[in-house]
């Protein structure tokens, strides 16, 4: 295990502005995650859970039925998945969805997650991703030239919120030389037993363990490193409501399953940096009318 790796992760109450100090700036380079408290209004927690409901509303379950999920990838033969990197699609529950492929409850409570360019289409998670505060972070963490790369909104319904396995960022999201930052909103209190987030501390410096990239035109892992993450050693990443993670794009984290009664909504936002390479074979493409864009809509 990398030397300095942090017992348990601080926490910080939000910076005003979102101007990090030394020590958010030395707690992230140690451990490779920051917590920031109290970063988001509850107000605006609620109007995008409110969003996302909406959005869930509008969408028809019969069009298409993606069903998502971190330990299988089946949908990485999934064209409705595949190109879904500068559109707003909806990705199902596993144990949602039968044996004929027919939704088993109702979709409010069927979807999993919401992808992937939420910030650049909806006028709602526009305003929420592109807060001047956002930018003043994630330059303090040496982006020189930030882009908004990739958004989620993650549902973790009660009862059947799959697990997300341990894994990077960086594995999915890769620039050369690797720049991406993850921005994890949590919208409702995460706790152990409804789903929260859990990392390693430190292991961010053991390096890039594997690629998601396409390979022979299908999505598939170019695995640098299978010695198994020192999972023992993890530690839940328990907030309240309106709390930011920030997580270096080489940071191991997982979530578990849902049993609880409660869901666990939260927002993801991932920004690279334009000054570094981000290669053709990645999985996340857009289409040449939609370049990233940065945290000013118009740039």
């Amino acid at each position: 295990m990398p030397p300095g790796r942090a017992a348990e992760v601080p926490r910080f109450q939000a910076p005003t502005g979102g101007i990090l100090d030394a020590a958010m700036r030395q707690a992230f380079d140690r451990d490779g995650v920051l917590v920031l408290e109290d970063f988001t209004p509850k107000d605006d927690c609620a109007a995008l859970m409110d969003r996302a409901r909406a959005l869930v509303d509008g969408f028809d379950p019969a069009e298409v039925q993606s069903v998502f999920s971190s330990r299988t990838h089946a949908h990485s033969a999934d064209e409705y998945f595949e190109t879904s990197g500068d559109k707003i699609r909806f990705f199902l529950k596993e144990e949602a969805v039968d044996a004929q492929g027919r939704l088993n409850r109702d979709k409010t409570v069927a979807v999993n997650k919401i992808g992937h360019a939420l910030h650049d289409l909806d006028p709602v998670f526009e305003a929420f991703s592109r807060r001047p505060a956002l930018e003043q972070v994630v330059r303090a963490l040496g982006m020189a030239q930030p882009l908004l790369l990739q958004s989620m909104y993650i549902f973790k319904q009660p009862g059947i919120g799959g697990e997300v396995v341990c894994h990077q960022d960086s594995t999915f999201l890769y620039t050369d030389p690797p720049s991406v930052v993850g921005l994890w909103f949590a919208l409702e209190d995460a706790t152990v037993e409804n789903g929260c987030l859990w990392g390693l501390p430190g292991q961010h410096r053991a390096g890039l363990k594997s690629r998601y990239r396409r390979i022979d035109g299908g999505l598939a892992f170019e695995v640098y490193d299978r010695t198994p993450w020192p999972e023992e050693a993890r530690v839940p990443l328990e907030v309240a409501a309106g709390t930011l993670i920030v997580l270096h794009g080489q940071f191991p984290h997982l979530s578990g399953v849902n049993r609880s009664p409660r869901s666990r909504h939260a927002y993801t936002l991932h920004v690279i940096d334009g000054a570094a390479r981000y290669p053709a074979d990645n999985w996340l493409v857009r289409d040449r009318d939609m370049p990233l864009r940065g945290f000013s809509a118009n740039v």
